[in-house]
């Protein structure tokens, strides 16, 4: 059953960030896309750039609110742009990585050129991240747009057939993938053949070490294993965050669908994972990753108006705690 969750005391604070609406003209069609600039941006500085890109059916907008990364964006210092796809024959908005003829690698590389003409974007630290079929898109871009992306993640998608025959990277390519092992959208079992050419590309240790993330939130119904096959070229990764009994839903969004696990925040993990590398590979120094690890933020615990410790229930107020000080007031309205 869908939920959805409302955030009804939220932190004002009066920033500088910007959202801005745009398009551009690829093949006679008009190209929207939702460009977030953060706080802290400088056009005196390289800025770091994120492709967020929305799964089949969805918007730019829904990617911006469900795969939310502004909150980072802001800390971190990364300019976030949110790509709109068109529809197929289905008449269903979607990124195509070969299933139909929508010129999307040519869209989004002329999105690219552009933003760096028009901002000042750090070209070896651009990334790209979508849930489900821009999950899926994403893989595409770490083959056919690999002189452009320094590492990508995906979400409850995974790497195609077609991406195994036709992709061609040019350099070892930091992967993340996190997965329900009940997704019944995208099976889990759908991701391994992608995992393991990443593995063999990057030249990877093939026996991955495996952490048990922290059961901290019980009421999620799901536990998290991290797995991490480490040592690849450049010093890269390709890894995995396991979500046994998870769905086909984000982990960490306010905005849920299906069983969603809040053990981890899959935003927080792939910045902290897309921050220690660049194009090069690993980024051997470097006091930003040292920052982003120090300012995220984890849930500690769950209580009622009554101050008690309480598990996530539908129709109840219910306050979020956060190890650094911050707290939420969330109902969950079944």
């Amino acid at each position: 059953m869908r939920r959805f969750f409302f955030l009804l005391i939220l932190p004002f604070f009066a920033f500088s960030q910007q959202t801005v609406n745009d398009s551009i003209m690829h093949n006679n069609v008009h190209r929207t896309y939702i460009t977030y600039i953060p706080a802290l941006y400088n056009p005196n500085n390289p800025t770091p750039l994120v492709f967020n890109l929305h799964g089949r059916t969805g918007t730019a907008s829904a990617a911006m609110w469900h795969a939310d990364f502004r909150d980072i964006a802001d800390t971190a210092n990364f300019i976030i742009v949110h790509p709109q796809g068109l529809l197929d024959s289905n008449l269903v908005t979607h990124w195509n990585y070969g299933q139909t003829i929508v010129d999307d690698i040519g869209f989004l590389n002329s999105l690219y050129s552009h933003l760096v003409s028009n901002y000042n974007i750090d070209v070896n630290r651009v990334y790209s991240v979508g849930m489900s079929n821009g999950g899926a898109m994403s893989y595409y871009l770490a083959c056919d747009m690999s002189d452009k992306i320094a590492a990508i993640a995906s979400v409850t998608g995974a790497m195609t057939q077609y991406q195994h025959l036709v992709c061609s990277p040019t350099h070892p390519t930091p992967i993340m993938e996190i997965h329900g092992t009940n997704d019944a959208i995208v099976p889990f079992s759908s991701i391994i053949p992608g995992i393991e050419y990443w593995i063999s590309y990057n030249n990877c240790n093939i026996n991955p070490d495996t952490t048990q993330i922290p059961d901290l939130v019980l009421g999620d119904m799901s536990t998290v294993e991290h797995i991490v096959y480490n040592n690849g070229d450049n010093g890269v990764t390709t890894e995995l965050f396991k979500v046994i009994n998870g769905e086909h839903s984000w982990p960490g969004s306010n905005f849920t669908s299906g069983i969603t696990n809040y053990d981890i925040d899959a935003s927080v993990e792939i910045w902290s994972f897309f921050s220690r590398y660049d194009i090069y590979g690993l980024i051997n120094s470097s006091t930003f990753v040292a920052e982003t690890e120090t300012k995220r933020k984890k849930l500690i615990k769950v209580v009622d108006v009554l101050g008690r410790e309480s598990l996530p229930i539908s129709n109840t107020p219910l306050f979020y705690i956060f190890d650094d000080g911050s707290v939420e007031k969330k109902l969950i309205i079944k």
